[in-house]
């Protein structure tokens, strides 16, 4: 067991995204003596599900200008590519390979590090649990070790469900995506950003064959264009409103922003500054309405393409190569060395079956934080420690991103950072948002130094 000195101290779980923010904010202040303590069981820091993808084309969908790990320093992300060379015709409004922005996020965790000697020390170890002692809170290892620490912080962020079917469907870039014949037809469930990862890498590989994508709704992800935000008033956002009321507001407000010679991304991204507070006035049902019926749509106005992506994709859907198909997935079967998807089309009660190749599970990242694989979540809530949220979509936290117990009690040693608190604030995806809560949160934990 390694325990803390008299020095504040915290343990990090998950060196992705939101672990490398968190540590690095933790660190900008070299007047403060902390240990930092950041855990990742890969070894590999700042990579993560979103930012490990190997292939050039797999790119971010927030422009570099937007991506800075500092929201007080909005160009450091952008000084960065220029020193390396990175070229770009359209100065900051750029979209790098997601590979590219992981190695950012590696050089400023290096970089927190070389600048306070000893007061970050970095684990390739996996986390088992956590529990509250008269010192702190106790990190327990596979290993058999622990880290003792004031406090504790988890940023696991996003969990992939494991494909569907018995295993017959595949995941992009699993071991078992084999190479496909040229010419192979494949089935793509989903289609969302992870469908487009699923389709680059087939058109990287120069497949020429039919793909057909299926999703419950037939949508496919907007595209970005470099316009400014609008720029909304607070009293004039409806917040704690019915669904249907605001969403009469939203659509007004597009209307009235396009016969002005507008675009209905400034509209979406004027309301980023709200997201939040918007999400945390509506009542449980508005939140669940939301989900339910409303989730789809603003996930492909909200999380775009790069431009250039996009193009690609509506024109391999114009070819026909690309087919969009609204229907519920009902399964897949092995059947004389094909693979059979069983497909429900949206407004038909009749099932079709369509014998393809492959079919890629594409359906996205883990919501359902009670179906977790992660041990230390497992762990926690099975003891009572934490709880999911109420639309268990994560677990549930107090404003300050401290745990809740199965009792209704406040873990103030135990903290929630990124995806997981997305019960609470829902918009915590992406590194505009993440970093301002990394801040947030660095700022209250130092605060007890």
């Amino acid at each position: 067991m390694s325990t803390s000195s008299g020095r504040l101290s915290v343990t990090i779980i998950g060196g992705g995204a939101s672990g490398v923010l968190l540590a690095a904010h933790l660190l900008r202040n070299r007047d403060t003596d902390i240990r930092v303590t950041l855990i990742e069981r890969r070894g590999e820091f700042g990579q993560g599900l979103a930012y490990s993808a190997s292939q050039r084309d797999h790119k971010v969908n927030v422009p570099a200008r937007g991506m800075s790990a500092f929201a007080d320093d909005p160009e450091h992300f952008w000084r960065w590519l220029q020193q390396r060379g990175y070229p770009s015709s359209h100065g900051s409004w750029v979209f790098v390979p997601r590979r590219l922005y992981g190695a950012y996020l590696e050089h400023v965790l290096r970089e927190a590090g070389k600048s306070n000697p000893g007061r970050l020390l970095v684990m390739s170890e996996e986390v088992m649990a956590v529990r509250e002692s008269k010192n702190g809170i106790e990190t327990l290892l596979a290993n058999g070790t622990s880290v003792v620490s004031h406090s504790a912080v988890l940023a696991v962020g996003h969990e992939t469900q494991p494909a569907r079917s018995r295993g017959i469907a595949v995941r992009v870039g699993s071991e078992r995506d084999t190479p496909l014949p040229a010419d192979a037809e494949v089935m793509i469930l989903g289609s969302g950003l992870s469908m487009v990862d699923a389709w680059l890498s087939l058109a990287d590989a120069n497949h020429r064959g039919p793909i057909t994508v299926v999703s419950r709704n037939g949508l496919l992800p907007k595209g970005h264009r470099d316009v400014p935000p609008l720029s909304i008033d607070s009293a004039d956002v409806p917040f704690g409103t019915s669904l249907p009321y605001f969403m009469r507001w939203f659509r007004d407000l597009v209307d009235e922003t396009k016969k002005r010679g507008g675009d209905w991304r400034s509209v979406v991204d004027g309301l980023r500054p709200y997201n939040q507070r918007i999400w945390q006035s509506w009542s449980g049902h508005t939140k669940r309405q939301f989900l339910r019926h409303l989730r789809p749509w603003w996930n492909i106005h909200r999380h775009r393409l790069p431009p250039e992506l996009h193009e690609r994709l509506v024109a391999a859907v114009a070819s026909g190569q690309v087919k969009l198909v609204a229907a519920e997935f009902v399964g897949v079967e092995r059947a004389e060395g094909q693979v059979r998807a069983e497909i429900r089309r949206r407004g038909s009660s009749t099932r079709e079956k369509l014998g393809v190749a492959r079919v890629y599970d594409c359906g996205g990242v883990s919501v359902d934080v009670l179906s977790s694989s992660n041990p230390v979540i497992r762990d926690l809530v099975a003891h009572g420690r934490a709880r999911a949220d109420a639309l268990r979509i994560g677990l549930d936290v107090n404003e300050h991103c401290a745990v809740i117990d199965h009792a209704g009690k406040v873990t103030e040693k135990l903290l929630v950072i990124g995806p997981l608190t997305r019960g609470r604030f829902f918009e915590i995806e992406a590194i505009p948002d993440i970093r301002v809560q990394a801040a947030t949160l660095a700022a209250r934990i130092l605060s007890h130094a």
